[in-house]
């Protein structure tokens, strides 16, 4: 798997894309799906995250949940350990969704490192994006519960990586006070 970890890397960038090659973000500006886990990989090795497997799986994550990729096929392509992680973080669609949320909270603590590290960017690239080009059809309550639980799942992931919680924190305040002052006005200013 890590004879040739860039190759490995850019294999996962062009499955992802593929994959979510006709999918778009709920945004306004409906922006390819493709640049949220391009945004969660660069966000990790930004801030030091080295290990291929992390990488790729965050390329990975949502292909499973949000297309018609099966672990197997993942297997095949990626191998065990990527899949693994995959697998860690990706939602059982056969629950409603208030379980799904309810299960991300109560099970964060028990995720393998590398899931964890995963989850951490996926909270952040989605706390950011919600608040700065939020699915247009979603209100400043829903936007605020979003705020509220992705907080909850990152409390439970807690002592994995620093840099990442502390950009978390910072990026949820932001998100926050940009939200509280969105209330106030009735306008949506960017974090």
């Amino acid at each position: 798997m890590l004879a040739d970890p860039q190759g490995l890397l850019l294999e996962a960038v062009a499955f992802a894309a593929e994959k979510h090659r006709h999918q778009r973000r709920k945004d306004a500006a409906a922006s390819p799906y493709i640049n949220h886990p391009i945004a969660l990989a660069s966000l990790l090795k930004r801030e030091g995250v080295d290990d291929v497997a992390v990488l790729c799986a965050a390329l990975l994550h949502d292909t499973i949940e949000d297309t018609r990729t099966t672990p197997d096929e993942l297997r095949v392509a990626f191998g065990e350990v990527i899949t693994s992680v995959v697998l860690e973080v990706t939602d059982d669609q056969d629950l409603a969704k208030s379980e799904r949320k309810l299960r991300q909270v109560r099970h964060a603590h028990t995720l393998s490192e590398r899931a964890r590290l995963v989850k951490l960017a996926d909270k952040i690239c989605n706390v950011y994006d919600i608040v700065a080009a939020p699915p247009a059809n979603w209100d400043l309550a829903r936007k605020r519960d979003y705020l509220r639980w992705a907080k909850d799942v990152v409390d439970r992931l807690r002592g994995t990586h620093a840099a990442l919680e502390a950009i978390f924190d910072d990026v949820h305040a932001k998100g926050v006070r940009a939200l509280e002052s969105a209330g106030d006005s009735g306008a949506m200013p960017r974090v």
